[in-house]
């Protein structure tokens, strides 16, 4: 009696069944295998230092957290913050860790879509996969709010978002920050808390006509800062600057929220000091000031 001949035509597609139901069980369980409560707690610290509360809490409307519908001014029209609760409908909650790690790394929503750079991905695209996973961690163990996010309220050509590829091409470099190795640990981490997590620069910097970042300006302040407020020059420059401040005045200025002037931090930087640097440890504060004060002094006076 002649044995079948086993045609390896035939077996493939039941290989690549078989392969691709591992793949999808494999992709369920990473999908509820639930965080460690070490994540979900450096998650939440993530969460404070990268401001996102502030951004995404319609707080004028008393809106729920994280919720969205805060309109962010810019001179290129009002940006309406998204619903980025763990709501299934209308938040992020049937996002995968890759969805999530690709919005910040790459400004790109789970359907291609190319985000515009209000949402600060050009900072955010430096901070490493771990904290990204840490923060979706804890972000997923907040309540989920069942509201539709508003639209943008954009003028031609600044509402076609083809147009944000080629901005893309203009001014974003996606990947996390390269080591240095002249600078010491201090520096390293204070770079990485003002440059990525923070995102300092998206206020503190002046943009181009397109809304670029100006890099010859770094950190040399803005006059159309988020919402349609200026931003000070926060280089070391003693005139326009912090060039006077000392490295503990910096740190305890972004703990409590007042200049060694004794004036207070208002407006936009209440916010980030009371929802975000507050909560920081002191050694990060002291990194930041640290990094900050290492900056090129820039004379200007937004």
């Amino acid at each position: 009696m002649a044995l079948p001949v086993f045609s390896m035509s035939r077996a493939a597609p039941v290989f690549a069944g078989a392969a691709l139901l591992l793949s999808l069980a494999a992709h369920a369980q990473a999908q509820t295998t639930p965080a460690s409560s070490e994540q979900v707690e450096r998650g939440a610290y993530i969460f404070h230092v990268a401001g996102c509360e502030n951004c995404h809490t319609d707080t004028a409307n008393k809106a729920a957290p994280l919720a969205g519908g805060r309109g962010l001014k810019t001179p290129f029209g009002t940006f309406r913050t998204p619903n980025i609760t763990p709501d299934p409908t209308h938040g992020i909650g049937k996002w995968s860790e890759a969805d999530f790690i690709r919005a910040l790394r790459d400004g790109r929503a789970p359907n291609g879509d190319h985000y515009f750079p209000a949402f600060p991905y050009t900072s955010y695209t430096k901070m490493t996969d771990a904290d990204m996973k840490d923060l979706r961690a804890y972000i997923f163990t907040l309540p989920a709010v069942a509201k539709p996010n508003l639209p943008h309220e954009l003028g031609f050509p600044f509402n076609i978002r083809l147009g944000v590829m080629v901005w893309k091409w203009l001014n974003f470099t996606p990947g996390p920050l390269p080591a240095s190795s002249t600078k010491d640990e201090a520096w390293t981490r204070g770079r990485y808390l003002v440059e990525a997590v923070g995102h300092c620069a998206e206020c503190h910097t002046p943009r181009d006509r397109l809304g670029g970042l100006v890099k010859s300006m770094w950190m040399a302040g803005s006059k159309d800062g988020a919402e349609g407020e200026g931003a000070p020059n926060i280089t070391p420059d003693p005139a326009t600057g912090i060039g006077e401040w000392a490295e503990d005045d910096l740190a305890f200025a972004l703990k409590i929220g007042m200049a060694p002037t004794g004036d207070t931090l208002g407006s936009l930087m209440a916010d980030v000091v009371e929802n975000g640097t507050s909560k920081m440890t002191d050694a990060d504060l002291a990194a930041m000031a640290a990094y900050l004060k290492s900056l090129p002094a820039i004379v200007h006076k937004p």
